[in-house]
């Protein structure tokens, strides 16, 4: 069982920057593929941005694409989302989630753990 917990949201200014955090617990970290995922309010979640298990390569939204980067560091058991030119429309309930060696999909059922969420908030 993984456990994961999400933490570095909070309110910004259109045009700031955030860096999220995810620590993971209770499995081989590296044999997780780890994906980002957003519900804004009266909306559907939806997929940010995901990282493959067993190589850097990620996939992207196209709303986050040139603004958002996913990294991963095994060594220390966590996820980071570094969100660059934020906007409103970014403002949402972000989720971390784990996929045991997973390819990094943006389909939310392909990920068996999830995190509680931490939100952000973009004024305009």
């Amino acid at each position: 069982q993984v456990q994961l917990v999400e933490s570095g949201g909070g309110l910004v200014q259109a045009g700031g920057s955030l860096r999220l955090s995810c620590a993971a617990s209770g499995g081989t970290f590296s044999n997780y593929a780890m994906g980002w995922f957003r519900q804004a309010p009266g909306k559907e979640r939806e997929f940010v941005v995901a990282i493959r298990w067993n190589s850097g390569t990620t996939r992207y939204a196209d709303s986050v694409k040139g603004r958002f980067t996913i990294s991963r560091d095994n060594a220390k058991n966590t996820v980071s989302l570094q969100m660059n030119s934020l906007k409103p429309d970014d403002t949402a309930v972000y989720y971390c989630a784990a996929d045991n060696y997973g390819m990094g999909t943006d389909r939310q059922y392909d990920y068996e753990y999830w995190g509680q969420g931490t939100q952000v908030t973009v004024s305009s």
